[in-house]
C-alpha cells in the first residue's frame, strides 16, 4: 500500500534542507503494508472512481484520507465518518500533518515530461519503479476523455499537444502501440492521426529557439530575456492603453530585419547587424522612453525565465536524446509521412508564423561561452532551491540539461533526488504536483479555524499549525550576488509549499504574516510563543519591496509578471493588522502601500462590480479577495462605491438554492476550483473543506444568534 510520508529526509551528498524537512511530503509503496481488509477498500475506491472519472473528475484523496484515519484509530481516537472530510485531520508529533496539504492537480505537462526525462536519461526504473508505473498508468486512462485525447487539464477538452505527451507516456510505461485499459493507446492514436498527425519527435531545425546567446547580451538590448517581453507591443497591444497612438510593431521589425539580412561574408554582417540594432535604438529611443514597463528590466516572469534558460541551453547544444528502437517506432506511428522525408525547416511554421529570429546568429564564436554562462544561472537556481527548482516544468528541463551537460554530475544526481518531492498518489493514480501548496493551504486553513472560535477544543491543532508557519519563514536572501542573478530579496518571506523552495509568494507571504500576527494575540501557552518582531518586518519589508511602481499598468498574458487582485487585497490586510500592532514601523511606506494598493483594486473592478480572480475560479473567488482587502483598509458600503458595486455583484450572482457557484467556465459547478495564471486549471481539494469551515465560522461570528429565551 502508499504511505504518505511527512517531514522525511536525511541530509546527504545529494539531499539536503535547509529546515530539516519541515513541510516536505513524500509517498512511499510498502509491499508489506495493510491488511487484506484495508487493501480490498483501497481496490474499491480505484473502482469507483474508475467507474464514476466521467461524472467527477478530481480526485478525493481517500489514500491519505485513509492513512489518517487508521492512524488516529491506533492512537485511540474516536473518529466519526465525517472526519475524512475535515480540514483538521491532523497527527501530533510532526510539524506538517496537519497542515492540510493537498497538491494541485497535474496538467500533461507535468508527470509525461518527468517520465520521457528520466527515460532519456535512462533511469526510468530507478525513478519509477513498476507500482509507480501502474498508478501513472492508472492516472493516464483515468482521465482520457470519451474522444481518445487528453485535455490541458483533467476537465478540459482535448489537444493535440497533450494527447501526444499523454500517448507518449504510455508507450514509454511499457505499453505496446494497442495496449493500455480500454484501448487507451489506439484511441489516442486515432484521435491523433485523424486530425493529421503530430508535428513532435522534432528535429531541432524544425523550432523556433531562443538561443542561449540571449543571456550574455547587455540587458539593455531590446532582445535581451529580461525586456524581451516589454517591447513585443503587437502581442500585447499597449496602444490600448495610450502609450502609442498606433500599432508601432517595434518586435516584428527587429525579427524582420535580422533575420533578413543578405548573405554578405559573415565578417561584414556581424557589424551589419550592430550597425542595425543600434539605428533601432536611436531610432526609437524617445518613444521608449514613454513606457514605464521598460523602466525595470528584471521584471520578465520568474517561471518564464527559469524555462527559457534550459532550453536554450539544450537548444545551444543541438541535443537529441537516444534513438531507441521505441522512438523510432512512436515516429512511425505518430507521424502521417515518413520521418526522413519531413522538411524540418518548413513545419516549423505551421504551429506559429514567425521568423526565426538568432537562426544566423553571427557570433557563432560566443556560442561555448552562452552555454557557460546559461548553465551558472541554471546551476545556480537549482542550489537556491535544493534541486526543487521554481516549479514542476522547470524542474525537467534543468534535471535534463544537467544530464546533458555531465551525466554522472553531482547536480544532476540532487535533481533525482527531489522527483519524489513532486509526487502525489490518489485514487485517480499518480500525478505530479506544480511545486506543493502546503504553506498556502495552512495559512488558510489556520485562518478558518481560528474563525470558528474554537481555540480550547482545537488548542493543540493550532499550536502545531502555528510551529509550522514559523518554521516555514525564508530565513536568507539568495546566496551570492542575487541581484546579478535576477534574484529579488526573499528574507522573511513565505513560498508557496516550504521553505526549501526558496521563491518568495507575495499574497503567501501576506498570509504567513497574518497568520503569526493573529497568534501573536493569543495566549503563548495556548498556541505557542510569537514570533520575534524582527521576523515580522522581515516580512513587512518583503510585501513593501514587492509593490510595483504603477499599480495600474498591467499585461493580461503570462510571461511577465504584474499585480493581482488576489495578492494586492492579502498584502492589505496583513499590513493593516500590522500596523494596528506595531504602530511606529514604516508607518509613512505602510500608508503608502495600502492607500496605492486600494487604488489599484478600486480601478481594476469590472464594469458588473466583480473582480477577476487570476489565481482560483474566478470572479467570485476575485471579488472575494478584493472586497476584503478594501474592507481591511477602511472602505465600507456607505463609504465606496467599489464596496456598492461588488456587493451588488454577488447579491445578483446568488443562485435559487442560496449558493454560488462557478466552474473555470464560468457556470455553477463544484469541481476544479484553482487557476495557475489565467491558464492552466489546478486542483485544491482543500478548499472544499477550507472555505465552507470559514465561511460559516464568519457567519457565526458576526450575525447574532436568534434568541432561545421563551
Amino acid at each position: 500500500m502508499w504511505r504518505l510520508k511527512i517531514a522525511e529526509g536525511e541530509d546527504g551528498p545529494y539531499l539536503y534542507s535547509t529546515n530539516n524537512y519541515v513541510g516536505r511530503q513524500t509517498w512511499e509503496f510498502d509491499p508489506e503494508a495493510g491488511n487484506a481488509e484495508e487493501r480490498a477498500e483501497v481496490a474499491a475506491t480505484y473502482q469507483h472512481f474508475y467507474n464514476h472519472r466521467h461524472q467527477v473528475k478530481p480526485c478525493s484523496d481517500l489514500l491519505w484520507r485513509m492513512q489518517v484515519h487508521n492512524i488516529r484509530i491506533s492512537e485511540g481516537e474516536a473518529v466519526q465518518a465525517d472526519d475524512l472530510a475535515g480540514v483538521g485531520g491532523g497527527r501530533g508529533g510532526d510539524h506538517v500533518r496537519q497542515s492540510v496539504h493537498r497538491p494541485e492537480e497535474d496538467c500533461p505537462l507535468l508527470l509525461r515530461t518527468a517520465v520521457m526525462c528520466v527515460y532519456i536519461t535512462g533511469h526510468l526504473n530507478a525513478v519509477f519503479p513498476a507500482e509507480h508505473r501502474k498508478e501513472i498508468l492508472r492516472y493516464l486512462y483515468n482521465h482520457q476523455n470519451g474522444d481518445g485525447g487528453w485535455g490541458f487539464h483533467i476537465e478540459g477538452h482535448s489537444t493535440m499537444f497533450c494527447t501526444a505527451l499523454s500517448y507518449i507516456c504510455m508507450r514509454i510505461l511499457g505499453e505496446g502501440p494497442d495496449g493500455g485499459q480500454d484501448n487507451a493507446c489506439t484511441r489516442a492514436r486515432k484521435w491523433i492521426l485523424d486530425r493529421g498527425g503530430i508535428f513532435g519527435l522534432f528535429d531541432w531545425s524544425g523550432t523556433n529557439p531562443m538561443p542561449p546567446e540571449f543571456w550574455i547580451l547587455p540587458s539593455f538590448l531590446p532582445m535581451h530575456p529580461v525586456v524581451l517581453t516589454y517591447i513585443n507591443l503587437d502581442y500585447f497591444q499597449i496602444e490600448k492603453r495610450g502609450v502609442f497612438a498606433e500599432r508601432t510593431r517595434i518586435w516584428h521589425w527587429l525579427i524582420i530585419e535580422m533575420a533578413t539580412l543578405p548573405e554578405f561574408p559573415l565578417k561584414y554582417r556581424k557589424f551589419q547587424l550592430l550597425f542595425r540594432v543600434t539605428t533601432f535604438l536611436l531610432s526609437y529611443m524617445e518613444t521608449l522612453s514613454e513606457c514605464p514597463f521598460l523602466k525595470d528590466v528584471a521584471k520578465m516572469w520568474c517561471y518564464c525565465r527559469t524555462i527559457y534558460m534550459p532550453m536554450s541551453y539544450l537548444y545551444g547544444k543541438r541535443f537529441v536524446g537516444p534513438i531507441t528502437p521505441l522512438v523510432q517506432q512512436l515516429r512511425e506511428e505518430l507521424h502521417t509521412q515518413p520521418y526522413d522525408m519531413i522538411s524540418w525547416r518548413k513545419v516549423c511554421h505551421l504551429c506559429a508564423k514567425a521568423k526565426p529570429l538568432l537562426n544566423r546568429w553571427p557570433f557563432n564564436k560566443l556560442r561555448e561561452k552562452a552555454l557557460q554562462v546559461t548553465m551558472k544561472h541554471i546551476h545556480y537556481e537549482d542550489e537556491n532551491s535544493r534541486y526543487i527548482t521554481m516549479g514542476c516544468v522547470e524542474k525537467v528541463l534543468c534535471m535534463l540539461a544537467c544530464w546533458v551537460e555531465d551525466p554522472d554530475s553531482d547536480y544532476f544526481k540532487k535533481h533525482l533526488a527531489r522527483i519524489p518531492d513532486y509526487l502525489w498518489v490518489a485514487e485517480d493514480g499518480m500525478k505530479m504536483q506544480s511545486f506543493g501548496s502546503q504553506e498556502w493551504d495552512t495559512g488558510f486553513a489556520i485562518q478558518a479555524l481560528l474563525a470558528s472560535n474554537m481555540t480550547e477544543e482545537i488548542a493543540p491543532v493550532l499550536a502545531r499549525g502555528h510551529d509550522f508557519i514559523k518554521k516555514s519563514q525564508v530565513k536568507d536572501n539568495p546566496s551570492g550576488d542575487f541581484k546579478s542573478m535576477h534574484r529579488h530579496i526573499s528574507k522573511g518571506s513565505w513560498t508557496f509549499s516550504d521553505q526549501d523552495h526558496g521563491w518568495q509568494v507575495s499574497d503567501c507571504t501576506a498570509e504567513g504574516l497574518k497568520c503569526c500576527l493573529l497568534f501573536s494575540m493569543m495566549p503563548p501557552e495556548i498556541v505557542g510563543e510569537k514570533m520575534e518582531p524582527e521576523k515580522l518586518y522581515d516580512a513587512v519589508n518583503i510585501l513593501l519591496s514587492l509593490q510595483l511602481l504603477n499599480p495600474t499598468e498591467f499585461f493580461a498574458d503570462i510571461v511577465i509578471e504584474h499585480e493581482y487582485v488576489e495578492c494586492t487585497s492579502s498584502a492589505i490586510q496583513a499590513l493593516v493588522l500590522f500596523r494596528k500592532l506595531y504602530p511606529g514601523h514604516r508607518m509613512k511606506e505602510i500608508a503608502d502601500f495600502i492607500s496605492n494598493s486600494v487604488k489599484y483594486l478600486e480601478n481594476v473592478q469590472k464594469p458588473d462590480g466583480s473582480w477577476y480572480g487570476c489565481w482560483g475560479v474566478c470572479f467570485t473567488y476575485g471579488s472575494w479577495f478584493a472586497l476584503g482587502g478594501l474592507a481591511a483598509a477602511g472602505k465600507t458600503y456607505s463609504n465606496c462605491a467599489a464596496m456598492r458595486k461588488g456587493v451588488a455583484f454577488l447579491l445578483r450572482t446568488q443562485l435559487q438554492d442560496g449558493g454560488w457557484g462557478e466552474s473555470y467556465l464560468s457556470c455553477p459547478k463544484e469541481e476544479i476550483t484553482g487557476v495557475f495564471s489565467r491558464n492552466c486549471m489546478l486542483h485544491y481539494a482543500n478548499y472544499r473543506n477550507i472555505y465552507p469551515l470559514w465561511a460559516l465560522a464568519e457567519y457565526c461570528r458576526r450575525v447574532p444568534s436568534p434568541s432561545t429565551a421563551l
